[in-house]
């Protein structure tokens, strides 16, 4: 498909897909919105010339659930970023989206016979057409900012997982998104409902080679965690130096259940994303646990948002920033209590490391609390290096560029204690390659 964005590229994806007339005239709507909105105004500038990017680009005809049926190009992709490998030690179930669409899928019985829904979203708008409909742009709406109109327009591809009353799985869900083209656009659309007393683990990894021209990558993640129950959503990042990686990802929790965000950013040119919490429920939790590290100009603009609405909310956001060689990583969040929000409390912990001279970083909270029984901690902390640990290592033999690493891994256990053995030993080895 020719690049640039207009309704006749729409409607030309909306055929291709085999849509129905309401997703069309949903996409239709979302088009005009982006013409009309402008980028945002905080944060980094954004360089984007829309007319050069791809948005939709079918690398097969199919998806398949047998990876010996993967085309020999792509299954040589994802061989080489270890998918498979990583299936057999830990998933439960794996799904692979190669630029617009997901190319490979499969589940164990584990998935099946629990009866959970596992499965891209084009198939869940065609497969489970009234639950999709259901939970499709409730919790981000397409009018919110024009990178939520641009997904809405172009959405293609991403997660759709549904999750029965009290369903429990030991293993977790995960998805791999590759570009594997300059220019191209990924826009998938993931919807993840955890019903009453059910728990959920879903992880996903992000790569992208390194071209001379800039890729984008705008995603729209909508979450229900239900009742009791329980979403861990865990995302390691490692887009190339020249991807615009601008995400809205969004959960709803109701009584008494715990929202958890595990988010690695590593890659991208320029990373803005803010993992939200909407704790709707009487003692719903939400957590966000988060690493941003940048280096040769590369900006990582992150955060949490956290919304109290209910009594006896909890929330708590850590997170840790590194910038070195030139990098700008900052944190920017928000924390809202509202009046009938009492008896909650949040605790915002930002801690930062500036590794040189060349490096920045911002702390940028927004908080407020609008009743008197409710309590909110926030710190923050913008250091370099400690020279004194710096030249105790170097004096026990290691080199300054390994004691550096050495402090800076552990600047950031509290989130590699967070994540499977295998892949904190993927975290490692791809922060090994930045230092």
């Amino acid at each position: 498909m020719k690049s640039g964005l207009n309704k006749t590229r729409v409607k030309e994806i909306s055929k291709l897909k085999g849509e129905p007339k309401w997703m069309l005239d949903f996409r239709l709507k979302a088009c005009d919105k982006f013409m009309e909105l402008s980028n945002p105004i905080f944060g980094p500038e954004l360089k984007i010339n829309f007319d050069d990017i791809t948005y939709y680009k079918r690398a097969t005809s199919s998806i398949v659930d047998d990876w010996n049926e993967v085309p020999t190009d792509i299954k040589n992709t994802f061989s080489n970023i270890g998918l498979i490998d990583a299936e057999k030690k830990y998933l439960g179930g794996v799904g692979a989206q190669y630029e617009s669409e997901v190319v490979y899928h499969n589940m164990l019985e584990e998935v099946e016979k629990n009866n959970i829904i596992f499965c891209d979203t084009d198939t869940a708008l065609k497969k489970y057409p009234d639950i999709f409909k259901k939970y499709f742009n409730n919790l981000v709406k397409y009018d919110e900012n024009k990178y939520t109109a641009l997904n809405g327009a172009v959405w293609s591809g991403g997660t759709f997982i549904y999750v029965p009353p009290h369903t429990k799985i030991d293993r977790p869900l995960q998805s791999y998104f590759r570009i594997n083209s300059k220019q191209m656009g990924q826009f998938e659309r993931t919807i993840i409902v955890v019903d009453e007393g059910s728990e959920l683990h879903y992880m996903e990894g992000c790569t992208a080679p390194t071209y001379t021209s800039d890729s984008l990558h705008a995603a729209v993640v909508e979450i229900y965690v239900m009742k009791d129950a329980k979403c861990r959503y865990t995302t390691i990042q490692n887009w190339s130096s020249d991807v615009y990686n601008l995400v809205t990802k969004r959960a709803i929790v109701e009584e008494n259940g715990l929202m958890e965000w595990i988010d690695g950013n590593i890659g991208s040119k320029v990373n803005m994303k803010y993992p939200c919490c909407i704790l709707n429920g009487d003692y719903a939790s939400g957590n966000c646990i988060s690493i941003a590290v940048a280096k040769d100009e590369q900006v990582q603009d992150t955060g949490a948002k956290m919304i109290h609405l209910a009594p006896h909310t909890k929330s708590n956001i850590i997170s840790k920033s590194i910038s070195l060689k030139g990098g700008n990583a900052s944190y920017r969040g928000t924390v809202y209590i509202s009046s009938k929000a009492e008896y909650s409390n949040s605790t915002v912990k930002c801690d930062t490391i500036i590794v040189d001279d060349d490096s920045k970083s911002d702390t940028i909270p927004k908080n407020k609390v609008q009743n008197t029984t409710s309590t909110l901690e926030h710190e923050a902390t913008v250091s370099k290096i400690d020279e004194e640990k710096l030249f105790y290592l170097m004096s026990r033999g290691l080199t300054i560029d390994k004691a550096k690493e050495l402090l800076i891994m552990g600047f950031i256990d509290r989130f590699r204690e967070e994540l499977p053995m295998e892949y904190a030993v993927e975290l490692n080895a791809l922060l090994k390659n930045y230092f």
